[in-house]
């Protein structure tokens, strides 16, 4: 019981601010970043902010949540599938935000009048 209670709370205390970073962008009036170090791109390069943040937003929300589900789900099969679930959700939640992301800057980027 008490491994339940101290992994629940490292959860909460590392979803925390995840989930965070999803209501921040969420809410942002600017176009929103996904890598570190990469500057996100500008307002003139994005057809519509408002969806892009929207969508990022809740990527990272759905991204907390998830890890959050996968405690809940693995606990009744004990902390060793818990944790197996939650390293899933962790590598294949990151390949499939990176994915997300790249879709999203193809979809909203403005497309540039050539020749």
């Amino acid at each position: 019981m008490a491994e339940t209670i101290i992994f629940l709370v490292i959860l909460l205390i590392s979803m925390g601010p995840i989930i965070t970073i999803g209501i921040v962008q969420y809410r942002s009036k600017e176009p929103v970043g996904f890598w570190s170090g990469k500057k996100p791109p500008k307002r003139e390069q994005i057809t519509d902010v408002r969806a892009y943040n929207h969508k990022h937003g809740l990527m990272w929300i759905l991204y907390g949540v998830g890890f959050l589900l996968c405690f809940v789900c693995g606990l009744p099969f004990g902390g060793l599938i818990t944790g197996y679930l939650c390293m899933i959700e962790v590598m294949g939640g990151l390949l499939v935000m990176a994915a997300y992301h790249n879709k999203l800057n193809r979809m909203y980027e403005r497309k540039e009048g050539g020749l």
